[in-house]
């Protein structure tokens, strides 16, 4: 998302007359976008923020936007002296008018809806891979999560809206489309779903490869896993987010679904698309969790196979329940969990990458290496068209190698 966010205000702020420029110390204007999902990414924004305030040119405009600034809010100007705006992640097209006055302190953190999709210019050019967010906020309120407080409730983006930006990116030259959301699998405008935004997508011959993240697992509907089978072009990946493999963690983080229940769901996908692979995000040492509750969690991620996952230690976020439970687990332990679960990750993702050795996979560029259907990372030894079919000749727990056969 914040990608996807990060290009619309560049393609603003050359629209304005500003070109980009790797160099703080050289810029007028430095921005950073950021995150609040875990308490060590704020901190890295306001130890890059002082650094930043050390380097830049006398009267050059510094400031963040997104989740951060939402959650700090006016103590954003306390903790940087000379910090000149915070908008929230609902503001960024008001950045046009923080530049307009300058010398002013603008803080802008309010959550009024999904005006900046209209607001900001057009995208001016895309990426191979397009981000398309179709909906904003969250509406589930997990013990853990900040999202509802810095993103707002859950708002779905109109259907046109987000067809023509799929459109621009096709006609830019997008090969891949990836559907963004918190809760992307329940987005729903007037009765249209994630289903019927890629089946529409996929009509565009352009388009050669479709994914979306992160998925809610009570919302995998029928109509969405029966797309897995119909749909060439959706990806054989897909990011299902359990959290815990413990009932017990998973009621108190209120994540409403059962254990069953997910194992059931991923099933059901890989009947219907038999090479599916599934990765996944977890929480370690969530507040009370037991080494009981861990070694569930454990067995899912064995059980299930996940070729990669999002794991974290629990973080202690403002406004979120779960930072004011009882039991918060030793940090010393939380770190042994996670190590522990890293591992059994890690053999999975080394395994399938070295399952992979000799097949050939239509990949897509991304960056300076290549991306598999999997979502594999493939380092070739010379770089070719942006679309190619690789044969896998080494792979370990980090990537893959492979030589290109030809172009696609």
């Amino acid at each position: 998302m914040n990608v996807y966010d990060g290009r619309r205000v560049e393609s603003m702020l050359e629209g304005m007359g500003y070109a980009r420029t790797d160099d703080a110390a050289d810029a007028d204007v430095i921005v950073l976008n950021t995150c609040a999902v875990r308490a060590k990414a704020t901190d890295k924004v306001f130890s890059e923020l002082g650094r930043i305030r050390k380097k830049k040119k006398p009267g050059a405009i510094f400031g963040i936007m997104g989740c951060v600034a939402r959650e700090a809010g006016a103590d954003a100007f306390r903790k940087i002296p000379g910090l000149n705006f915070a908008l929230g992640p609902q503001q960024y097209h008001k950045l046009s008018l923080v530049l307009e006055n300058p010398d002013a302190r603008s803080l802008c953190v309010d959550l009024s809806g999904l005006e900046k999709f209209d607001e900001l210019p057009k995208m001016a050019s895309s990426e191979l891979i397009a981000y398309m967010p179709v909906q904003e906020g969250c509406d589930h309120c997990c013990a853990y999560c900040i999202v509802p407080y810095v993103r707002g409730p859950e708002l779905s983006r109109p259907f046109d809206a987000v067809m023509d930006d799929v459109r621009r990116a096709a006609d830019m030259g997008a090969i891949e489309i990836c559907f963004l959301g918190q809760n992307v699998n329940e987005y729903d405008n007037k009765g249209r779903r994630l289903s019927d935004l890629i089946i529409e997508t996929a009509k565009m011959g352009a388009v050669k490869r479709i994914r979306y993240t992160s998925s809610y697992p009570a919302e995998m509907k029928d109509e969405l896993i029966a797309l897995h089978a119909a749909e060439p072009k959706l990806l054989p990946f897909l990011n299902l987010p359990i959290q815990s493999g413990s009932p017990d963690v998973l009621r108190r983080m209120n994540r409403p679904y059962k254990v069953e229940d997910y194992y059931d769901i991923v099933a059901r996908l890989r009947a219907a698309r038999p090479g599916i692979q599934i990765s996944s995000d977890f929480i370690v040492g969530f507040p009370g969790e037991t080494d009981e509750d861990f070694e569930r969690t454990c067995k899912v991620a064995k059980d299930i196979g996940y070729i990669n996952s999002y794991t974290f230690k629990y973080s202690k976020r403002p406004h979120t329940s779960a930072a004011m439970m009882p039991d918060q687990v030793p940090e010393k332990i939380k770190s042994e969990r996670l190590k522990i679960l890293d591992d059994i990750v890690g053999e999975n993702t080394r395994a399938f990458n070295e399952s992979c050795i000799g097949k050939t996979l239509d990949c897509l560029l991304d960056g300076k290496n290549y991306r598999t259907p999997f979502m594999q990372q493939v380092v070739v030894g010379e770089r070719g068209a942006d679309y190619v079919r690789i044969k896998i000749t080494d792979g370990n727990k980090c990537s893959l190698r492979g030589k290109i056969c030809e172009s696609i």
